[in-house]
């Protein structure tokens, strides 16, 4: 266990506070994140930068490795979907009272699924039959592959080598190995011009990262610290006031979206943007002028907000289940031909081979077993002191984890091979499958679909930092204690978190509308009831066929490897454009075109530039999402907005005009 040192457990918590930070706000307000894999690897090189001995590049894993599953738990424990979602419940339509949890049941619910996907990452990696997802399928994970890439460049390491089958393996890491990380490989041959790349961009970043990355930090944190004293600064109506206070067409110019656009990439924004002209720019309006949607457009029960949103299910619903075919058809065939008997020994040869750890780097299979079993029986007892009888039964909550465990090897491949992790859509099979088990129990539906989509979540995380280790040599066992450490804190950070912003605001509310909430209790609702808003079903199946076509072709794009590929809109995206305000959008797809033009113009023409917008775009993000903490500690004390100018009423979010 020699690099799972002190200075990676020191560090690992600060950059698991910055990640949640941000992972709460984000996810609050938009129900779309990014893990953070690459930023939380370089926030933790320029951190490690301020010790007298710098963290080695195994270090750097396991810091990057114990941040991002602290940013993950928010999202998979559901404090951003499940929990608003009870909220919301009305007895007359759901059969229940709402349910908003205290801190302490909101620590229980998370420690209930905080454990799961940890237990369940090292046998997907390798040691399950069938689930070999690194070693021997070796699946691309291409946000794991790309932060191995950037952490070779910063260490002057070689590239890492993205074959597997022509390498000869591991040896252990001593402690020479850590002074002196460049005698991991040997020096590959003819490689002197790219060497001379990784030297400019690695001196582009200690030269002037930690600059970018403070002054990026306090552009966005000094302007959400003023749009919170003045709203009209995250609410200005471009559009002109009618369509903004009526139609809910502002713009928020946050530079934390901003970044997010940067680091979604210009083709996620714009199929986002797609989705918000079509959902906001058409059906909002017909939905409104044809009487289907009466009450105000951003009422999610009567308005055009509520209709449309039953339109971006179905797409999500097409989008996902389209694209994990190909994924279960592969895994059936594999099953199948793995039980058929055979003459030789190739396969077990081969797999025997392929793992390049020494036993006492891996996760033992003792402690996997122990950890599931144990995880499982206290997250049920969990789940039922929580919720009790009348929200879900013992045997209901089992059955969801078994369900998390199955469609988490659905989830950890379509993310692996696409970097996208459809969780939306295995949450609705979970939900669909819960119909059945417990008919017309709302709570039951969500609580089950939640635990279910909580073990796809973590998993499919989790596996592209493993991924990143698998490339670095770092040790597999220190990630998993990354890993654990980095869910026990958010627990706690997550249920603190979500407690103080319940307080402070109304969740879903005008500033933080949580779409995702509504998503989950809508599909509730409708498997309890069949009642769909008017005309929605004849628009909810057309957009299914178009998206369910137009996932079916990008499948096959993505398989024969056509350059063409990332510019068919993702109907995930082109969903969550429905969900959210264009106030959201507009701003990412701003960050999305200044990340194209970057590469077209500035990138290809200057060395070192393509991680220095990765750093400043962190400072946005990060910046927004630490003051908006301040923002909530005021807003908790009472510390009110200095002037509503410019507003002229019903224009800022929260307005009381």
């Amino acid at each position: 266990m020699g690099i799972w040192t002190w200075m990676s457990r020191l560090r690992g918590p600060q950059c698991c506070e910055e990640t949640e930070a941000r992972s709460s706000q984000a996810e609050f307000t938009t129900g779309w994140i990014s893990m953070m894999s690459l930023q939380s690897a370089l926030i933790g090189f320029l951190l490690s930068k301020m010790l007298p001995t710098p963290l080695s590049p195994q270090e750097i894993i396991v810091v990057q490795t114990t941040a991002v599953a602290t940013g993950t738990m928010p999202l998979a424990a559901g404090f951003v979907g499940i929990l608003p979602a009870l909220g919301l419940l009305e007895e007359e339509k759901d059969g229940s009272l709402p349910i908003r949890l205290s801190w302490l049941a909101a620590v229980g619910w998370s420690c209930s699924v905080a454990f799961f996907g940890v237990f369940l990452s090292p046998p997907i990696r390798k040691q399950v039959p069938d689930a070999e997802k690194i070693i021997k399928e070796q699946l691309a994970f291409p946000s794991g592959t790309a932060t191995a890439q950037l952490i070779s460049v910063l260490h002057r390491m070689p590239p890492p080598d993205t074959t597997l089958r022509h390498r000869s393996g591991y040896r252990t890491i001593d402690t020479e190995d850590l002074i002196h990380p460049t005698a991991i490989t040997d020096e590959p041959e003819n490689h002197q011009e790219a060497a001379e790349d990784d030297f400019d961009e690695r001196e582009v970043v200690q030269r002037e990262g930690w600059e970018d990355l403070l002054l990026s930090f306090l552009a966005s944190g000094a302007m959400t610290l003023a749009a919170y004293f003045f709203p009209i600064i995250f609410a200005i109506p471009l559009f002109g006031k009618y369509l903004a206070r009526e139609w809910l067409w502002s713009f928020t110019p946050s530079l934390s979206y901003v970044g997010q656009g940067i680091i979604m990439g210009f083709p996620t924004t714009l199929s986002m943007n797609l989705g918000m002209l079509v959902g906001w720019g058409i059906l909002s309006p017909l939905s409104k002028y044809s009487g289907w949607a009466p009450g105000p457009v951003g009422d999610m029960s009567t308005g055009a907000r509520g209709w449309i949103l039953w339109i971006s299910l179905a797409i999500m619903c097409a989008d996902s289940l389209i694209s994990l075919l190909p994924v279960v058809y592969e895994y059936c065939i594999k099953l199948v031909a793995r039980y058929r008997p055979t003459k030789s020994s190739d396969d077990a040869e081969t797999y025997e081979d392929l793992e390049v750890e020494t036993a006492d780097r891996l996760v033992p299979t003792k402690w996997v077993i122990y950890g599931l079993v144990g995880s499982i029986c206290i997250g049920t007892i969990l789940v039922w002191m929580v919720f009790g009888d009348d929200g879900i039964k013992p045997w209901a909550t089992l059955i969801g984890f078994m369900m998390g465990g199955l469609l988490s090897i659905l989830g950890v491949r379509a993310l692996g091979e696409t970097d996208l992790n459809p969780v939306s859509g295995l949450g609705k099979i979970s939900q669909l499958l819960f119909a059945w088990i417990q008919p017309g129990n709302v709570v039951a539906n969500i609580i089950a679909g939640g635990v279910a989509e909580a073990g796809a979540q973590q998993a499919g995380d989790l596996m592209q930092d493993l991924k990143t280790g698998h490339l670095i040599r770092a040790s597999p066992r220190a990630q998993f204690y990354g890993q654990l450490i980095g869910s026990s804190l958010s627990i706690i950070v997550s249920a603190t978190a979500y407690t103080l912003y319940q307080r402070a605001y109304t969740i879903p509310g005008p500033s933080f509308p949580a779409p995702t909430a509504y998503v989950w209790l809508s599909l509730a609702r409708l498997l309890r009831n069949g009642q769909l808003p008017q005309n929605s079903a004849s628009y909810m199946v057309l957009f299914a066929i178009i998206f369910g076509v137009n996932a079916g072709v990008k499948v096959m794009a993505a398989q024969r490897n056509h350059p063409y590929t990332k510019w068919i809109p993702s109907g995930v995206a082109f969903a969550i454009g429905f969900l959210n305000t264009p106030s959201f959008s507009l701003a990412r797809l701003i960050g999305g075109i200044v990340e194209f033009m970057y590469h077209q113009r500035v990138a290809k023409s200057a060395r070192g530039v393509d991680i220095r917008l990765i750093v400043i775009a962190s400072g946005f993000v990060l910046g927004e999402g630490v003051i908006s903490v301040i923002s909530l500690v005021l807003k908790t004390y009472g510390v009110g907005v200095a002037s509503c100018w410019g507003c002229s009423g019903g224009v800022c979010p929260g307005c009381p005009a």
